[in-house]
């Protein structure tokens, strides 16, 4: 009997990443910002295959954020998907040494859901862009190339009504807005949320969420 889910193989994602690559390549990156827990992978992997001969590894730095939050019901407390994105880990740009001032970012998720987390990490990474630029007395509208250029990489966007939206020139510009696949509005099970992955895998193939030919 179903349980609804569409089960995603590690060989899909795979697959999923190496496809985008090749367009992500023309945004070149400067640095990855994954959003966990489902961007980690797909960033590490992507990782790979940005790799050019001679020059340095992209650096990968990691955000959590939440969109849930406890809620009081008649039944007690429960867990219920919240309006406000909640912060548990961040950037310490002071100890990573981190400059995003001129640099390209991608921001890499596993899934464009309602959107709204996306939404909160541009919003507040593109803050963090400006305040440094400040901080360095550079007006950005004057130096056009201190300034900091977001993109981001996720391997499903659901075609569903979002709740939040993205910048109309990031969504326009196929450089800058990058999904492996657009697909209905389905509960995708990704391999690392997982406990028990040989009967994941064997569902995924059954679905043919597995391997795909080129």
């Amino acid at each position: 009997m179903s349980d609804g889910k569409e089960y995603i193989s590690y060989n899909n994602v795979h697959q999923l990443v190496q496809q985008t690559a090749e367009s992500i390549k023309k945004f070149k990156p400067d640095i990855i910002i994954a959003i966990g827990g489902g961007g980690f992978i797909p960033a590490r992997i992507l990782r790979t295959f940005l790799k050019e001969p001679g020059v340095p590894t992209i650096r990968i730095f990691a955000i959590i954020l939440s969109l849930y939050e406890s809620v009081h019901s008649s039944a007690g407390d429960e867990e219920k998907m919240g309006v406000e994105v909640q912060r548990t880990q961040w950037i310490d740009y002071e100890q990573c040494k981190l400059d995003l001032v001129g640099k390209n970012v991608l921001i890499v998720d596993e899934v464009d859901d309602t959107r709204t987390t996306l939404h909160y990490a541009l919003s507040e990474l593109e803050k963090d862009a400006d305040e440094q630029a400040k901080a360095k007395g550079i007006d950005v509208s004057k130096h056009p190339e201190a300034k900091t250029t977001f993109a981001i990489f996720v391997l499903h966007d659901k075609m569903k009504p979002k709740k939040a939206d993205l910048p109309a020139d990031m969504m326009n510009d196929e450089h800058r807005y990058f999904a492996a696949r657009r697909v209905p509005d389905k509960w995708y099970a990704y391999p690392w949320e997982s406990k028990d992955i040989v009967t994941h895998t064997k569902k995924a193939i059954e679905q043919g969420n597995d391997v795909f030919l080129p």
